[in-house]
């Protein structure tokens, strides 16, 4: 089974496994109305630990799953990004949520590079693609800058085939002709 790292580094951010170290910040994040409004909606801790729990399977399952995030400058669990390819899914997705004190600060973008590119390096992926809700414009925003292209709606599998979805994709060797220029359109 190929599987990624255990940790990814960048200049802010620290990509770790969940661990249960990150169940309260984990549920503040999923309980935040606006945040989690485009992530199946917000959850009460119970519901918030079954989606940890689920996150932090897919790493033993799968060898690997969505990072929790860690900011290095203060230590702070700020958001969930990384590889994510439940039973039936669509393709092989990059996906990310962030606290929303952390908007606009590019967290999501370098998170998502990072994993982008290990998940193209260690697990072979040949496509990545970002399942974004039709009115989230500001994941939109980021796919683009990421890269992606829009193809349309997409049925997500199983008890989530309600929640309205379009694919964004984009190929491994589009990534790698895009990938020096968008960091330099993006750097601070």
């Amino acid at each position: 089974m190929k599987s990624l790292p255990l940790s990814l580094e960048t200049r802010r951010l620290r990509l770790v496994q969940p661990t249960m170290d990150h169940f309260s910040a984990w549920c503040d994040f999923m309980a935040d109305e606006e945040a989690a409004r485009h992530l199946g909606g917000p959850q009460d801790p119970s519901s918030a630990w079954r989606t940890l729990a689920t996150m932090r399977g897919s790493w033993s399952l799968q060898g690997f799953g969505m990072y929790s995030v860690i900011e290095k400058a203060s230590g702070e669990w700020v958001g969930r990004v990384g590889p994510w390819r439940p039973h039936d899914w669509p393709g092989t997705e990059v996906g990310w949520g962030v606290i929303r004190s952390r908007w606009g600060q590019g967290y999501a973008f370098e998170a998502a590079v990072a994993s982008i590119d290990s998940a193209i390096t260690h697990l072979g992926w040949t496509e990545i693609i970002h399942l974004i809700a039709p009115a989230n414009h500001r994941s939109q925003s980021l796919a683009k800058g990421l890269g992606a292209q829009n193809q349309g709606p997409c049925a997500l599998p199983g008890p989530l085939r309600a929640y309205p979805v379009e694919k964004w994709r984009q190929t491994a060797d589009e990534w790698a002709n895009r990938r020096s220029s968008l960091l330099r359109q993006q750097a601070p």
